[in-house]
């Protein structure tokens, strides 16, 4: 019978990365995009972190108050709209 254990990560994995400069020379609608997806990437998280795990429980004021408590702008109906299609992609 095969057991499995657990390897604790060392403390670098929990580093966060160092930021890379974003490509110049690209359309300003490519830097808009690229930031509203990380902006929607976050809130994603965070709304999965808090035990919202259905796109039907991440309304507009949902995700709106999450994002006043991680202290990032309101996002727009838009961006609304990605964070319920990842957290609905991710199930």
């Amino acid at each position: 019978m095969a057991v499995a254990t657990v390897m604790p990560l060392p403390l670098e994995a929990w580093k966060p990365l160092r930021k890379k400069p974003l490509p110049a020379g690209r359309p300003r609608e490519w830097y808009v995009s690229h930031n509203r997806h990380l902006k929607a990437m976050r809130l994603a998280i965070a709304l999965l972190d808090s035990g919202v795990y259905t796109a039907s429980g991440a309304d507009d004021e949902t995700i709106r108050a999450t994002a006043r408590d991680l202290d990032i702008r309101p996002p727009s109906d838009t961006t609304c709209r990605m964070v319920r299609s990842l957290i609905r992609s991710a199930h």
